[in-house]
């Protein structure tokens, strides 16, 4: 089996994630800040230990600022709803995936105006065009780091530096990103930073955070939940510290184990030899497919433009066909489809249909890669 379906969720996971979370579930089991005894404290402290490591992996000065979530999704969301009024006004662009697009359609349908910036087809952003829509409402700017459908990175720098000099909020989507691109909160002027554990930072599903930059009031922030926090227990109002104030519940301790144990491993490998390992291998898979004159390909051919993630479709077939057909002849997982971006196919060329997306990880091997090619030609011989 080969598996190439790692910007859904990054398969397989190093083995210390796994061992990380059967020793917690054997060892440690307690509910974290809840009680004062020494496996409580124990997961308190794991707990601790990720959002420190996190902290370093994105550059972030103060790890209370990091708040724990499911996943990108819920963290978009909170940073969205929390902050975001009727009459402000939010730019964003045409290649966001729907954990952006549909709470920015709720907040449009209760007042907020949004304006969608034109990327070109290859899913490229010019950072002026977000400037030109720059309006005396404008509260934030939201993009993705990198389309999960066709790997391009936007100019995230470049827009944060923008969004700073106009003194505008800058939420970036990093779930394509994070622990394979390196990120850097303060100099990418980044001020809220979404990003989920259970793909290229190799943590479990049902993982994922936040990260609240010095320059917001997290006061003014709404919570998308309240509840029990462990702290303050003898008020019935919800605290206002971070990072409590938006993390009521028991939370996922086991996962967030896991969690410490994938960037432990990121961090170990390293950020950029991982993405040079996933460059050189997508190189290879675009230039084995610009070969193949049935094949159209989607998304930058530079690599210095593009993350491990390519999308392409097959002259006469559908994309859930040759998914179907790649999967049941030759063990090859990938997605076919729209991949939660609509938006981002009609940018392309692709909607309604959609294309097929083969997408790599850290454990992708060279062999791999020349095989899913081989398939592809034989495939398209049975064809002929």
């Amino acid at each position: 089996m080969i598996y190439l379906d790692n910007a859904a969720t990054s398969w397989p996971k190093p083995p210390e994630v796994k061992e990380a979370m059967v020793r917690f579930m054997e060892e440690i089991g307690a509910n974290p800040g809840r009680s004062g005894h020494l496996l409580s404290i124990e997961a308190a402290r794991i707990i601790y230990e990720t959002r420190e490591i996190l902290s370093t992996l994105f550059n972030v000065k103060d790890s209370s600022r990091i708040v724990f979530t499911l996943n990108a999704t819920e963290s978009i969301n909170l940073a969205l709803k929390g902050l975001i009024r009727p009459g402000d006004h939010i730019i964003t662009s045409s290649m966001e995936h729907n954990s952006v697009m549909r709470p920015l359609r709720d907040l449009e349908k209760k007042g907020v105006e949004l304006s969608v910036v034109p990327c070109s087809p290859k899913g490229e952003l010019d950072s002026r065009d977000i400037e030109k829509k720059i309006q005396s409402r404008t509260r934030m700017i939201v993009l993705n780091h990198a389309s999960n459908v066709t790997g391009t990175l936007l100019p995230l720098r470049e827009v944060g530096r923008i969004a700073g000099e106009h003194g505008l909020l800058f939420l970036v989507d990093a779930a394509q990103t994070a622990g394979v691109y390196p990120i850097d909160m303060e100099n990418d002027g980044i001020d809220l930073l979404a990003f989920t554990g259970h793909k290229s930072l190799y943590g479990p599903q049902g993982t994922g955070g936040l990260v609240i930059g010095e320059r917001v009031n997290e006061k003014e922030m709404i919570p998308l939940k309240h509840g029990g926090t462990g702290s303050r227990s003898e008020f019935e109002e919800q605290p206002d510290f971070l990072p409590d104030r938006f993390e009521s519940g028991t939370p996922n301790a086991v996962g967030i184990a896991g969690l410490l144990a994938g960037v432990r491993f990121v961090l170990k490998q390293g950020v950029e030899p991982i993405r040079r390992h996933e460059s050189c291998l997508i190189e290879k898979l675009i230039e084995g497919f610009k070969e193949i004159p049935q094949i159209t390909l989607y998304g930058p051919e530079e690599m210095k433009d593009r993350i491990a993630t390519l999308s392409f479709n097959i002259e006469n077939l559908s994309p859930s066909e040759v998914a179907s057909l790649l999967e049941e002849e030759f063990g090859i997982l990938c997605r076919p489809g729209l991949h939660c971006a609509p938006s981002a196919h009609r940018t392309i060329g692709t909607f309604p249909k959609g294309t097929v997306r083969f997408s790599l990880s850290a454990f992708t091997s060279d062999g791999e890669v020349k095989q899913s090619i081989e398939a592809v030609r034989h495939l398209l011989h049975q064809k002929d």
